[in-house]
């Protein structure tokens, strides 16, 4: 088994095979990087907590609990791992009609999947999702958070008991109470947002110290300092600053049963947005992360974070990327990021009630632009094929529309039925041109007896293109068929039911069926399926040559008959 399958902490590898030397040389690098990472999470783990439709130390608390867990048992050298915008609207919705009950059941499903994916090997599952529609849905998760902000961003207030759940229904309550705008929330968000596009833009500060942060202190000093009537998080929100503590809420069998599509939602998003971040971790730093690790160290973060009164937690590629950038080579530095934001939390939690709560939507804002790879979804539209456009389009309108589930399911179904249409399509089934003219100018030709046909099969045998197995005949006179397969590389349990029927229908007309060239894993298939008793090993041939003289063999053999 290779190193990067084993279901073992990559920390515990680096341990084992670096030297005193190196270790001792790259911890202070990590303890560094996790520092900074602490500090560009502070700001997004508030707001994403916010955003999640929980408190803000909640979002703390799920970059602390489940940060550390993952970065510990995990299988990448540089992830960081804590509250995403990918979670948010779904986790908000949750909270919404189900409460954090219904949150603490779907993640406890959520992360015994992500922990029986690792299991059982599934962490190459990020192959099988089309590009078109992780990228459509990343985009439509991308405007619904920016969508769910506009409230805040414009100062607006709604009347109480205003739906505001669904995409839908968040748009409805904008365009309702647009003329409650507030001017001056809209001042700081638009001055909080300039700052964060452009802070990036000042040479060396912009580097060194993240944007958010300092987006942060200019929303706070524009409200408190010119004392402007804007909501903060402190109007909003009883801010507590006490470290996360285990609590179990009152959960049953009814509840579990409920949440189990949120539950499978949650680890479908965290296992394709965790392994995503690490392969971009892997470009980064020219590594490779241990999949199964990961989704098993997913599944637990996961867990141990709602049961301290976080939310569900995934691989974060900005927090990742500046881990990288900071120095961070090893799980150390993660771990730091989450001792760290336990010292913030205890000792200037506090002052985060100061925060206004435009700064906040205008982060959200900054985040959704950034994971909602716009140009990315511009170039497959002008680049991809109809049908691959149509699932990108389809898959992003769904997400806004309805949800993750549905628009990943219905995307996911589409792409399938397209692939199996294509593959089909390069499954021929075709016979062998008989020439008698001795004129031809068709050259290489074989000699073939008059009683044997010759048919030869092109691509993968499966359910999506048996029918033309039924297109083979015989004439009257067809004493042997043989099937040529050697363009065969796979065939599955309903080719081989096509087969066995062709054979049926061969001994009703009393022709002998025989085989050249099939491939292994076509060989097994019909080995264990007993068909190759069944015809007869000795009427499978290595070759069509070797197969048309075992034909003609069969025929000499035959009484009153001449082969020619």
């Amino acid at each position: 088994m290779q190193q990067r399958d084993k279901i073992k902490p990559i920390l515990f590898s680096i341990i084992k095979h670096s030297t005193s030397e190196e270790l001792r040389r790259q911890l202070p690098k990590d303890i560094v990087a996790g520092i900074v990472v602490a500090i560009v999470a502070l700001p997004l783990s508030i707001a994403l907590g916010i955003a999640s439709g929980v408190t803000p130390e909640q979002g703390l608390y799920t970059a602390i609990i489940a940060g550390f867990l993952i970065a510990f048992l995990g299988g990448s050298r540089v992830q960081i791992s804590g509250p995403t915008a990918a979670f948010a609207t779904i986790v908000a919705g949750i909270v919404a009609t189900d409460g954090m009950e219904g949150l603490v059941a779907a993640t406890i499903i959520a992360g015994i999947l992500l922990m029986l994916m690792g299991f059982l090997k599934l962490g190459a599952i990020v192959r099988f999702v089309p590009y078109t529609i992780t990228t459509g849905f990343t985009a439509g998760i991308a405007v619904t958070l920016t969508i769910g902000q506009m409230k805040d961003f414009l100062g607006l207030t709604y009347p109480e008991g205003t739906a505001t759940v669904e995409t839908v229904e968040k748009v409805g309550a904008l365009a309702h109470n647009i003329a409650t705008v507030n001017a001056q929330a809209c001042i700081v968000g638009v001055v909080c947002l300039a700052v964060l596009f452009l802070w990036a833009r000042v040479p060396r500060a912009g580097e060194r110290i993240p944007s958010s942060l300092v987006t942060l202190l200019v929303g706070i000093a524009l409200v408190s300092g010119l004392g402007l009537d804007v909501r903060t998080i402190g109007d909003l929100y009883a801010i507590d600053g006490s470290l996360p503590a285990f609590h179990l809420p009152q959960l049953d069998f009814a509840l579990f049963r409920d949440q189990l599509a949120n539950g499978a939602t949650i680890a479908i998003l965290a296992a394709i947005e965790s392994l995503l971040s690490c392969v971009v971790a892997d470009s980064m730093i020219s590594a490779h992360h241990r999949a199964n690790t990961e989704l098993v160290a997913q599944g637990v973060g996961n867990i141990a974070s709602v049961l301290f009164g976080g939310i569900p937690a995934t691989g974060a590629i900005a927090r990742t990327a500046a881990n990288v950038k900071a120095g961070g080579r090893t799980p150390v530095a993660g771990m730091v990021h989450a001792l760290v934001l336990v010292a913030v939390l205890a000792f200037l939690m506090p002052y985060a009630a100061l925060i206004p709560m435009p700064t906040i939507a205008a982060i959200l804002f900054y985040v959704a632009y950034n994971m909602s790879g716009w140009r990315n979804f511009v170039h497959l539209c002008k680049t991809a094929s109809r049908p691959a456009v149509g699932i990108l389009v389809l898959t992003f309108g769904l997400t806004i529309v309805f949800d993750l589930v549905v628009a990943i399911g219905v995307g996911m179904t589409i792409s399938v039925v397209l692939f199996l249409k294509d593959m089909s399509n390069e499954t021929e089934v075709r016979g062998w041109r008989y020439y008698c003219d001795e004129n031809s100018e068709v050259t290489h030709l074989r000699e073939l007896p008059k009683s044997v046909r010759v048919y030869e099969i092109n691509g993968p045998m499966f359910f999506g293109m048996t029918e033309r197995i039924a297109d083979i005949s015989v004439k009257e006179f067809t004493k042997y068929l043989i099937i040529r397969m050697r363009g065969v590389p796979s065939l599955d349990a309903t080719g081989m039911n096509a087969l066995e029927n062709l054979h049926a229908y061969c001994s009703a007309h009393d022709v002998g069926l025989i085989f050249s060239h099939v491939n292994e894993q076509p060989m097994r298939t019909m080995r264990h399926a007993g068909f190759v008793e069944l015809v007869g090993e000795e009427n499978f041939c290595g070759h069509i040559d070797e197969a048309i003289a075992h034909a003609r063999e069969l025929l000499e053999g035959e009484p009153g008959n001449v082969a020619g």
